[in-house]
Parts: structure tokens; sequence; C-alpha cells
């Protein structure tokens, strides 16, 4: 949905919760979905999708009927699609996902080419003068196996691909004025994991590669090419992954924007947070519940020291656990973001309104684009689980309390 005094900002929930892998099934849970929490939510206005697809539905989709018959369908229930989540390629959900949720990796034609077919269905849904954001994987997971050779050669080939797809993007606006970006999105244990990784990746990689192949490709001068790629290849802020390493996230966006890197989606999210105890083994048990076999869950431990440990997934961390140098832990799981605790444990939910008070109470325009992602609901224990399109509801109605907080206060401080 638009939001009430933030022109061209929008706010919806991130589809990815759906089961589902072909197009029909997608559409099948959209259908039983949008409607009821349009109605709920946004019954005088349009309301917005957050859409999630894989490779198989991509490609069907993108097919004249089946793109027909979708338009047709946001129009007749006052729907559109501002968003996409491009990051997930196969399944997401009833399977094992774990690290399969990052492959392919950006150098591989298969990542290129899923994301071009969400291009092309985008270029046809996003009306004239509107914009699009996509979110996609954070390059590459670096347990992988590859020696640094590998790594350099896959960073270079994404910078390559990217480069293509901002060019293409560049043509789409240039001939139809509608902005399309596709959004990096850092995660704990990938290729790009921190601020800082991230923003080097793209001063020394995407605009020294990518730069150098619009140029020799296309015959575009050296800054426009750098005009195309920060224009069209920006960063999905996942408040969950900023707070899982411990970065202050005014702090990280401050840096973004001094770099000349533009947050093209703020996923609003929230990990899991522990305070350690002398005695650990009521938490351990309490930690065990959210120790499943579909996601990774990737434990970043915050030592006395000040040091920061990391586990590739729970239950590698919990065989650590009586480590006494270590006094906080975060996971990687997203739980509910209108919840601040879960029994004696809690969440990084201070850092998402962080988050929110950064982008709704400064005078500058940050993002434009607001997503709730929380897409753990099917494997939350028992005690947490809700009715799906109530936990949704209730999910955005506090995001769009917290953005109202977050306008009045700068009005006030303005006033």
């Amino acid at each position: 949905m638009e939001l009430k005094n933030h022109s061209s900002s929008h706010l919806s929930y991130c589809s990815n919760l759906h089961p589902g892998s072909s197009w029909e099934e997608i559409r099948e849970q959209l259908g039983r979905y949008l409607p009821e929490l349009k109605k709920r939510l946004s019954p005088d206005a349009p309301f917005g999708v957050g859409l999630r697809l894989s490779a198989k539905a991509a490609y069907e989709l993108r097919k004249p009927g089946p793109l027909r018959d979708f338009q047709n369908w946001l129009k007749q229930e006052d729907l559109y699609v501002f968003t996409v989540n491009g990051f997930v390629h196969g399944h997401f959900h009833a399977t094992r996902v774990k690290d399969e949720v990052y492959q392919p990796h950006w150098g591989e034609d298969d990542r290129l080419n899923f994301t071009r077919a969400i291009i092309e269905i985008m270029t046809e849904l996003t009306p004239a003068g509107g914009e699009t954001s996509i979110s996609t994987a954070p390059i590459s997971y670096k347990y992988w196996g590859f020696s640094d050779e590998e790594s350099n050669r896959i960073a270079d080939q994404s910078a390559r691909n990217l480069a293509v797809l901002a060019y293409e993007m560049a043509r789409i606006e240039e001939e139809q004025q509608k902005l399309i970006h596709v959004d990096i999105e850092p995660e704990p244990d990938c290729y790009l994991e921190t601020t800082d990784e991230t923003i080097d990746y793209f001063q020394n990689i995407l605009l020294t590669t990518g730069s150098e192949f619009l140029q020799e490709t296309y015959s575009v001068s050296e800054d426009r090419a750098r005009e195309i790629l920060l224009r069209h290849i920006q960063v999905c802020f996942d408040t969950c992954h900023v707070a899982l390493e411990y970065e202050d996230p005014a702090e990280s966006i401050r840096k973004f924007r001094e770099a000349g890197i533009g947050i093209g989606k703020v996923q609003i999210s929230s990990a899991l947070k522990v305070s350690l105890p002398e005695d650990r083994s009521a938490i351990s048990k309490e930690l065990q519940q959210f120790d499943e076999p579909v996601y990774l869950h990737q434990v970043l431990a915050r030592t006395k020291y000040g040091a920061i440990q990391q586990y590739r997934d729970l239950n590698d961390g919990l065989k650590e656990i009586g480590d006494r140098d270590q006094e906080e832990w975060r996971v990687h799981y997203h739980v509910p973001v209108f919840m601040d605790s879960y029994g004696t444990l809690s969440s990084t939910q201070d850092d998402t309104i962080r988050t929110l008070n950064e982008c709704f109470g400064s005078s500058e325009k940050i993002c434009n684009h607001f997503e709730v992602e929380t897409y753990t609901w099917d494997v939350l224990p028992d005690g947490l689980k809700l009715e799906l399109a109530d936990s949704v509801e209730r999910e955005l109605r506090w995001a769009l309390e917290q953005i109202s907080r977050a306008s009045d206060a700068s009005e006030s401080s303005q006033g």
C-alpha cells in the first residue's frame, strides 16, 4: 500500500511465506490471502504486493497468457506489484533449503536468466513513471569451498552479469519511463555479508569490472557506465541481517549513502537475540525448538572482549553454548516483528525500529519500498503460530504504527 504522507513510499509483506514453486501454486496462494488482506488493511485504496517468484514460476508467468491473466486479476482486485523477491531460485518450503538458497551464484547464467525473466515480467506490470525493486542473492556463499582464484572469478563474472541487466534496465527506463533496479541483499556467511564488504564490492568490483564491461560492450562513457550501475544495481537492506552483524542500522545507512549506493528496498525483519546467563541449560533447551531442518540459522556470538564468533547453523552453535566468553547470541531466524520476546528469548526488534526511525524520521528520502519479511511461520514453535492472515495483518499494522511514530517525531522536532 502507498504510505500516507510519504509520496512514492510503499509497504507490503513478502509472499515468500507462502509455499509453492510453480506459478499455479503461487497464484493460488496469492488469491487465497491477498484480497482478504487488502480488505482488512487497505479497503479504499490499492494494496501493494511483494511478489516472490522461483525460476520455474518466473518462466511460466512471463508467457503472454499467464501474464495477461495476472494483470487482469490485479486490476480486478485493486492490487499492484511494486517489489519482487528474486533471491530464491528454487523451492523454499517443506523440504531442505539450507545453503541451496544461495544457488545459483551470480557468476552463473542461471542466476542471470532468472533475474532477466523477472525484469521482463515487471516491465509489463510496472506503470510508466513507476518503480520496481527486485531483491537478489549476495553473490555467493562463503563455505562452498571455492579457492581464492575461483571466488575472484565469480565476483568478476557477477559484475559483468549485473552490468548486462543494468544496461537492459536503463534502456527500459529510457524508452518506457519505468525504473527497475536489482537490489543485492547482504547476509551472514555470504560473499557479501557486512556493510563494508558490500561497499567494497560496489567500489572495487562492480564499478570497475562492471563499468569496463559496459564501456567495451555498449560503447558508453565511464561516467555513464557508473551512472547506469548505481541507478539500477542497489542494496536490499534487511534489518534482521544488519542486526545479526551487530551493526548500527543508522551508521550502515549513512555509509551506503556516503558511498553513493542506493537502498532500493528495506526488508522489515527481526532475528532472535539471546543474552547468555551463567546457567545456560534452560536457554539451550529453549533454543533447540528453533533448530529445524529446512533453513540455515547462522549464529553470531559476541564475546565479553567484543569479538564476534560465527557458526554456520544453530546446531553448530548449540554445541558451543557453554563457552563462558560469549555474552550474547544473535540467530538468523526471521521471527515475527511485532513480538519482542519469546519466553526467555528476545528479538532484534529495537534495531528494526531504529531503521524505520532513520528512514521516516529523516528529511532525506532513503528508500521507497518497504516489505515485511517473516517467512518462518510454518517452522515456528507451536506456541508462536497464529492463523496466517491474522499474523500478516498484525505484522503490517505493527510496521505502520512504527512508521507513523517516526513520522510524528520528525514533524514535532521540525515544528
